[in-house]
């Protein structure tokens, strides 16, 4: 009767259903960063491991291809956030507004390619910019009286090529989340603009846009993680972690060749950290300048 009456206790509730997060936060997310930190102080090889102290930080000034990775990562995520913010909250007012009908038809057409999984869409994407004439994108080439062009050979164009893949799998579920945003603006603001005389321009980018901040940093913060943590996209366009003169080449693809396919595992462990560090520094200074901290009221 004593534990039962300690279980049902309303003082022992709460921290009884917290445990499970608890427990699951040491396990999976302090435990690895401690180990991992840990780790990046040491070289690790098969059966040896030694204490380098920061080596493998002086090492990573001097790395070329780590640099030609950060650049690239950093590059690619800039563009996502030029190009997945603006454009899925246009069709978000778009879908959201009278002009379009049958909007829970566009909903589901542009969320379906979330769905499909990144394997599948990195395939699909690799025979798209095949450098083959049959390949889908040097056909069109053809038709408009151009040369077939290698596009995964070159820098800007294998860009552009990750950028369509990443447009076509996110764009839906960015508008998701700026619709769901758009939920919570009162449409007594509208009715007020509409009989101020304002135009559809002049609502969405006076009152829409601003309201919507809030589901911007939200938006604009898991972005810019995934940018920087974007892998398996370029695995699958190249069909592997070697791209030309690693041009396809990013900061956790650096990490997976040196901790998976070379056994560097200390070495890997300060790429990762690196990487922790760069979103870090990015998602808090955007924070900051959003006003993400400032207490309510001030």
């Amino acid at each position: 009767m004593k534990i039962k009456s300690f279980l049902y206790s309303k003082k022992v509730a709460p921290y009884v259903f917290v445990v499970p997060f608890i427990l699951s936060l040491l396990v999976f997310w302090a435990y690895p960063l401690f180990s991992t930190i840990q780790m990046s102080f040491q070289s690790i090889l098969p059966g040896q491991i030694e204490w380098v102290g920061l080596a493998n930080y002086q090492r990573l000034l001097r790395d070329t291809v780590f640099h030609t990775a950060i650049s690239n990562s950093l590059r690619y995520m800039f563009w996502t956030l030029v190009l997945l913010i603006p454009f899925p909250m246009i069709f978000a007012a778009m879908v959201d507004s009278r002009l379009v009908k049958a909007s829970g038809f566009w909903k589901a057409l542009m969320y379906l390619p979330a769905l499909t999984s990144v394997v599948i869409s990195g395939t699909l994407f690799r025979l798209l910019f095949a450098e083959m004439p049959t390949g889908q994108m040097n056909i069109l080439m053809q038709w408009l009286g151009q040369a077939p062009v290698a596009w995964l050979k070159d820098d800007t164009l294998a860009l552009m090529a990750l950028l369509s893949l990443a447009c076509w799998r996110w764009t839906g579920v960015n508008m998701l989340y700026f619709m769901a945003g758009m939920k919570n603006i009162d449409h007594d603001l509208y009715e007020a603009a509409d009989i101020d005389g304002a135009t559809g321009l002049q609502k969405f980018l006076r009152i829409t846009v601003p309201l919507l901040k809030p589901t911007t940093v939200y938006v604009l913060t898991i972005s810019v993680y995934a940018g920087l943590a974007m892998f398996l996209e370029s695995f699958m366009l190249w069909g592997g972690n070697n791209s030309p003169m690693n041009i396809g080449l990013t900061i956790v693809g650096y990490l997976y060749r040196r901790g998976i396919e070379r056994n560097e595992f200390g070495y890997a462990s300060a790429v990762g950290l690196v990487l922790l560090v760069i979103a870090l520094i990015i998602n808090i200074t955007q924070l900051i300048i959003n006003g993400s901290f400032k207490k309510e009221g001030k």
